[in-house]
């Protein structure tokens, strides 16, 4: 048996003293973190740099955004307690009572003009979804036998897409591409300022759109342009890095109407299905809503920390989607005002959003070179996609239109031709990314089905004609491309 009373004490040894030292200084720190994460500061800017000048700190620094000086705060803050062996100091002067209500949920006083629209959304919205649903019951029931041979056929089809041309679509990048709703001209949207209109397949041009001052981050068309629409009122609206949103008619080079509040640049911009609102988010955290009639702000509505990057309408006109350089998509009611669903899950900026004409699936793509699939009926993620190699630019459902099914000859043909045709629509859409490509996925099991390579340029933008029969790309490059199937 060991003698353990003769064993000697090493005292000279203080590898180990040294060891719990360094130890005992991550702890700290990891402490230091948590209490800061727990550490109430204001949200206002204005009362972050008050604070910040009160405890003797820059209340700016070279480059700093809002959301980096209260971040600056919080750590502040944090070493102080930590010097103090404080669990917390006093961040507000106001009283207590204050702090608490800021944790509860607050509401900010509408006009009258916001009340009546939130009304006409819903009974916009109501026969829409009623309509969808009605829909999806009848394809529920569908033989499983049909549905495979209707995929097998739609995604052999998706798989003989090819380039059809490439044109140069201005002097800086092309942010943004889209189709107008008759598929016969596409618009592209600028950093240089302008947005042009194209024939499509011809790649002719018709029209630059001259109104902004700085780059145009975002395009859209109304839901009716170039179908019912006349071209002297509004078909289109941009937004720009001027913070302008601007509604354009086709056979005018200057805007209808200028509409603007927000305080930086505005990235996307997106039509209501009902053409009569106008949704813009902009780099002011915020995103709002315009009436088209008026050209007058509706909502500006809050809630992201940090930059809001994109936004985009639900079909039935119900709902909208927003995401952000916080990483953070949010889905809001507006017929209530309310946040329906938080898609949290992206570890970068969400840099597209995009609605599945199911109506309850949403695409977000990122920073982190992922698509994430979310459902709403479940509120939670239901498929992470590694889709691109670098950022996923933008994420575009297909939306079968009605106005372009052919129906043939034969009447027992026809039955089936029409119901491949609905069940069509949103069984799969495109992506595209950093690094060159624009791909085609599945939409029920999120499969890849085939990658479309550009002029190796940064791909910006991507949609597809509402009668499947062309994608478009825009790039870092000034190109745009069009691919069709062989």
């Amino acid at each position: 048996m060991p003698d353990f009373d003769s064993l000697v004490e090493d005292v000279g040894y203080q590898g180990s003293e040294r060891a719990r030292i360094e130890n005992q200084v991550i702890l700290d720190e990891l402490e230091r973190k948590k209490r800061a994460r727990t550490t109430a500061v204001p949200t206002d800017d204005n009362r972050v740099k008050q604070r910040l000048r009160e405890i003797g700190e820059p209340i700016t620094l070279f480059g700093e955004r809002a959301a980096d000086r209260r971040d600056r705060l919080i750590y502040v803050i944090s070493q102080i307690n930590a010097a103090r062996g404080d669990d917390g100091m006093d961040v507000d002067h106001e009283s207590e009572s204050e702090s608490e209500e800021e944790e509860e949920e607050f509401y900010s006083p509408g006009s009258l003009e916001l009340l009546e629209a939130r009304r006409r959304i819903a009974h916009y919205s109501l026969p829409r979804a009623q309509k969808r649903v009605a829909q999806q019951r009848i394809d529920s029931r569908m033989d499983l036998g049909r549905i495979v041979d209707i995929r097998k056929k739609v995604f052999a089809q998706v798989k003989k897409y090819a380039h059809l041309g490439t044109q140069i679509g201005d002097d800086r990048p092309i942010s943004q591409v889209r189709f107008a709703p008759n598929n016969e001209i596409l618009a592209t949207s600028s950093w240089s300022g302008t947005v042009k209109l194209w024939n499509v397949p011809a790649c002719t041009p018709i029209r630059a759109l001259r109104g902004h001052s700085d780059r145009v981050g975002g395009v859209a068309w109304h839901p009716q342009a170039t179908l019912s629409l006349g071209a002297d009122v509004v078909n289109l609206v941009s937004g720009a890095g001027d913070g302008q949103v601007n509604l354009w008619s086709i056979n005018s080079e200057s805007p209808i109407a200028v509409m603007k509040g927000h305080q930086q640049r505005v990235c996307r911009v997106a039509f209501h299905p009902s053409g009569d609102y106008v949704a813009s988010a902009s780099f002011d955290t915020t995103w709002r809503l315009w009436d088209v009639n008026t050209a007058k702000e509706l909502l500006l509505q809050e809630g992201h920390s940090k930059e809001v990057y994109t936004v985009e309408f639900q079909n039935d006109g119900a709902l909208i989607a927003s995401g952000g350089l916080d990483a953070i998509g949010r889905v809001w009611d507006l017929r209530t005002g309310r946040t329906a669903m938080v898609l949290d899950g992206h570890v970068q900026a969400i840099y597209s959003i995009g609605f599945s004409p199911n109506g309850y699936q949403i695409a977000t793509g990122a920073g982190d070179d992922t698509i994430r699939i979310w459902d709403m009926r479940s509120l939670r993620s239901l498929y992470t996609i590694p889709a691109h190699l670098s950022n996923v630019s933008d994420v575009r459902f297909f939306y079968a239109n009605n106005m372009y099914y052919k129906a043939p000859n034969d009447e027992a043909e026809g039955k089936n031709a029409r119901e491949e045709w609905e069940y069509r629509s949103g069984l799969f859409f495109a992506s595209s990314g950093y690094d060159g490509a624009v791909k085609i996925w599945s939409a029920d099991d999120w499969q890849h089905l085939t990658t479309m390579k550009t002029d190796g340029g940064k791909v910006m933008s991507v949609d597809i004609s509402s009668d499947g029969n062309m994608i478009a790309s825009g790039t870092y490059n000034r190109n745009f491309q069009l691919f069709a199937p062989e």
